[in-house]
């Protein structure tokens, strides 16, 4: 195996950063992701993060992030989480459903899928041959829990098949936090959280999605900023928690949520 196809493995560095690190064999399916990523990538432009440190820390390592609180952990809990502890579950045994909005070229539902095998993922995208590579890497991987969704969140918001019907909602680069807000929520069942996975942070952007998730049915748990281990920049995981049924006509029309913002 050559250096360019070589995951490293940074046991500690999980540790020390999420309290948890993955098995060997967790470790493996990781490496046959990344490699199969690479395969790809050309065809189909699945992510510009190619080079092994740098997919191990923006793909996988800030995929699991986001889930820090549904993690098994090993003591001491990391302080960012400690703060949570109070709003968030920590029963890291509960099956969840879970979809992935926007996954792209699999994050971060593939990596988390991997780790949670009693999860059901469902992968959410528009393009259908992304979401055909991945239904081959997820039988190549041996990965039962994956399921996969080719549509747009503002349609599949609307579906009582799907409405109300996920416990986690992920959501990663995909747009400006009121939208991502809106094709979440509406998704998830009450008691359900959504995750979004973020850059920076400002107070604005706090003033607007309040606002935003309080029409949607939810309110906002928690901001927890988040230290990238290796290139020490700062991510953000924004909590949501749905309290109150969604409003029929949210999520709106295609294309409508990013036009006008709630």
């Amino acid at each position: 195996m050559s250096s360019r196809t070589q995951l490293p493995s940074l046991s500690e560095v999980w540790l020390q950063t999420l309290g948890w690190q993955p098995t060997p064999e967790q470790q493996h399916q990781f490496v046959e992701l990344f490699q199969h990523i690479l395969a790809a990538n050309q065809q189909l432009n699945l992510t510009r993060i190619t080079e092994p440190q740098d997919f191990w820390e923006k793909h996988l390592w800030d995929s699991v992030a986001g889930i820090g609180p549904w993690l098994p952990h090993e003591p001491p809990l990391p302080s960012g989480l400690q703060d949570l502890s109070s709003d968030l579950p920590f029963d890291s045994s509960q099956p969840l459903r879970v979809i992935d909005i926007g996954t792209g070229g699999g994050f971060p539902g593939l990596p988390i899928a991997i780790i949670k095998p009693t999860w059901q993922i469902t992968l959410l995208d528009s393009t259908q041959k992304k979401l055909t590579f991945l239904a081959h890497v997820t039988a190549e991987l041996g990965l039962e829990n994956v399921v996969m969704c080719c549509d747009r969140a503002e349609n599949l918001g609307q579906y009582s098949t799907y409405r109300e019907l996920f416990d986690l909602a992920l959501i990663r680069a995909v747009g400006p936090a009121s939208v991502c807000a809106e094709y979440a929520l509406p998704l998830l069942a009450l008691k359900g959280y959504a995750v979004l996975y973020r850059g920076q942070w400002k107070t604005e952007e706090q003033k607007a999605l309040t606002g935003a998730v309080s029409q949607l049915g939810g309110e906002v748990v928690a901001v927890m900023p988040v230290n990238m281990p290796r290139s020490q920049g700062v991510r953000h995981c924004i909590y949501l928690r749905k309290i109150l049924p969604t409003a029929p006509q949210f999520p709106r029309r295609v294309g409508v949520p990013t036009r006008k913002p709630l």
